[in-house]
């Protein structure tokens, strides 16, 4: 988003595709839902265990509750996670369409400075409601 500022003329889109190629994080999601298979089979393992009487059925069924609650709230975790990025991501879309449609429409007109000192001032907002 600051590239905008800094005189960036492309659009976010092009400038994510080059941060993500030059500069790799972790994909968060990607380590939950793989989280989320292993704890699958952990419980598939621990009831197979169960009915095998390698395990107690008391403790075995207490133990697959426990886990299930928590497979319950890793998997909730993924779906905000994935509903707050594609919210995000939309929103600033619209915001980058809408402000470009602004400058063009105003390009070389008077407004078109104090326009220019609004659009930043929208994006500096939208990046502090994170």
């Amino acid at each position: 988003m600051y590239a905008k500022f800094l005189g960036y003329t492309g659009s976010i889109t092009s400038c994510e595709e080059w941060i993500k190629e030059h500069y790799k994080k972790p994909d968060h999601r990607k380590i939950l839902l793989d989280e989320i298979a292993e704890m699958q089979e952990d419980i598939r393992k621990l009831r197979e265990d169960i009915e095998n009487f390698g395990v107690k059925r008391d403790a075995g069924v207490a133990r697959i509750a426990s886990m299930q609650k928590e497979l319950r709230g890793t998997i909730a975790q993924v779906e905000q996670f994935t509903s707050t990025k594609d919210r995000k991501g939309l929103l600033m879309a619209g915001a980058d369409r809408a402000i470009r449609e602004l400058m063009f429409i105003f390009k070389d007109d008077p407004i078109e400075s104090p326009l220019h000192e609004a659009s930043m001032s929208v994006w500096a907002r939208m990046q502090l409601e994170e």
